[in-house]
This record gives structure tokens, sequence and C-alpha cells, in this order.
């Protein structure tokens, strides 16, 4: 008995036989060895590492506005284009404290410079002082990134130096140099953690020469984005919780240490053409017995224009 085999065509319109009969069929196409398509072969990741030693990662948060502006805390995040106006009150018993200050950023690089100059207004027991401030001259520059597998954990190493250029004012008389390192964490899509470290030296004549201080400072930051909480106008809301310390290394005050809270928020507004508005606001507060002797409380605002 002979078998007979029927014989597939790849033609559109295929023909297949039984036999010697001979049939029109709809086309099955077959193919003679397995295609893969490039959603099932496994990605080979471009190089991410860049940078002195390949310490920096493309991948990184840093300089993409993850991180908020601070408040009392040191900026340490790369800014493009900002422009920001700040203003600080608080007590204590008879004591009253006002200080403002203008600054703008630039950013070419990787690299942030700042310009900052404050006025400040201090009242005590009814003497008042007040004036410019010394005029602050920054810089910043991060070292190395870690991005983890999956984006979820994310850290950026960098160092930043101040210079204050004392303008002979009542509260100015002294030149300020604070070197610094910092660190930006983004944990997930919503936690931000920034730190800062600084060692301020004043150079100088008066009570203060030669005063050596370390400045420390932490910023919480957990951001919700719009679909999240839709407020009207606000792209972006972020409570937040600052931490800034200082303790005094020489000149009587070594091992002393004081704290200042602030419970705040940013609310980073819908942009009004290359421009988006971001204003702060908070409530400072003492956290030891130091800090207390100098501020009971305290409010601060901020208006960020970032372009």
């Amino acid at each position: 008995m002979n078998v007979v085999k029927p014989v597939w065509s790849t033609s559109a319109a295929g023909l297949f036989a039984v036999g010697s009969a001979m049939f029109l069929a709809p086309a099955i196409l077959v193919a003679a060895e397995p295609v893969l398509s490039t959603s099932t072969v496994a990605d080979v990741p471009a190089g991410t590492r860049y940078g002195l030693f390949d310490w920096l990662d493309h991948r990184s948060a840093y300089g993409e506005g993850v991180f908020p502006e601070p408040f009392l805390v040191d900026d340490s995040d790369l800014e493009d284009n900002e422009l920001r106006l700040d203003w600080l009150h608080t007590r204590a018993g008879g004591q009253q404290s006002d200080e403002a200050r203008a600054e703008i950023e630039k950013g070419f690089g990787l690299l942030t410079l700042e310009l900052e100059v404050p006025y400040a207004r201090n009242v005590d027991a009814g003497n008042v002082s007040q004036g410019v401030g010394n005029i602050s001259l920054g810089a910043r520059y991060p070292f190395y990134q870690f991005v983890a597998a999956g984006e979820g954990f994310d850290t950026t190493f960098g160092a930043a130096v101040e210079v204050g250029i004392p303008v002979n004012s009542a509260i100015s008389k002294n030149t300020e140099l604070v070197p610094k390192i910092f660190n930006d964490l983004r944990v997930g899509g919503h936690f931000t953690l920034q730190s800062i470290f600084g060692w301020s030296t004043l150079f100088g004549g008066g009570d203060d020469g030669g005063l050596q201080t370390f400045e420390s400072g932490f910023v919480f930051g957990y951001t919700i984005q719009h679909q999240e909480l839709p407020l009207p106008g606000v792209l972006q809301f972020i409570p937040m919780f600052e931490l800034v310390g200082e303790t005094g290394m020489n000149n009587g005050e070594s091992g002393q240490t004081s704290f200042l809270g602030n419970v705040c928020f940013r609310a980073n507004l819908n942009t009004i053409g290359e421009v988006q508005p971001r204003l702060g606001l908070g409530f400072v507060f003492p956290v030891d017995s130091n800090a207390r002797a100098g501020v009971h409380w305290g409010i601060v605002t901020s208006l960020v224009f970032e372009y």
C-alpha cells in the first residue's frame, strides 16, 4: 500500500495534493528555522559609566529635578538655571531676626556655580544691627554615582566649596571658607535624602576670627505627583523635613552642638512659558537646648524660578 504525503506550499493561495489530485487552499506558512523576535533576545545594555575612572552613571537622577530645593540646608543638586528668593524670620524671647536672600545658580555641564547675596536685620533687647551679609560664591561637582539595576536606588556623592566675602557691614566682618562633601540619594519613585557636611573657618580679626565650625544638614523629601494628588496648578507636591546642625570646634565652643528642625513643603507649579515657579513654606523649631538659646520658633518662605 502506497502512502501519499501531503505537500504544503508557502504561497498566498497554495496547492496541496492527495494522490494525483490538486486542490487550492489558503496559505499556511511554516518557517524552516525558528525566528526570534527582538523581544525574546536578551538586551545587552550599552555602557552607562563615564567620567573620571568611570565613576559617574548616565542613568542617575542627579540634575533631573528629582531632589527638592532645601530651605536651611545648602543645595547640592545640579542646577542649570535657577533664581531663588528666600526669607527667614526667627524669634527667641526679646530677640528677633530677619534674613532675606537672593541667589542665582548656573550649571556648566555637571558643575554648578552659585552667587548668594543676603540681607539681615537683628533686634536684641532693642538694639538693632542690620546690613548686607557676606556675599557667597560657591561651586559643586559630583564625583561618584551608583544606580542599581532597575534604577530603584540611585546615589550621588560630590564635593563643594563656598567662600563668603565680607562687605564690612555691621554683620559682615570675616571671610568664611567652607569645603563640603554631599550625597543625594533616591529610593524608589518618591523618597529622597540629601546630606551635606562642611567645615567652616572664619578669617580676619574680631571675636569670631579663627572660629571653626562643623556643619551638617539633612533633607528628607517625599515627592507626590499631580496624578496622585491633583492639586490645581501643582505638578508636584513635596512634604519635607530638614535637620541642620552646627558644632563648635574651637574658641571655647568645642563640642557644643545645636540643631534646628524645619517641617516644610515644596509645591512645583505648572510652567509659565519656559519658567517653572516653585513655592515653599516651612516652620522652624529648635531640636536641642543649645539651639533654643537663639531660636524659639521661625517661619521660612522660598520662591524658586527654574528657567
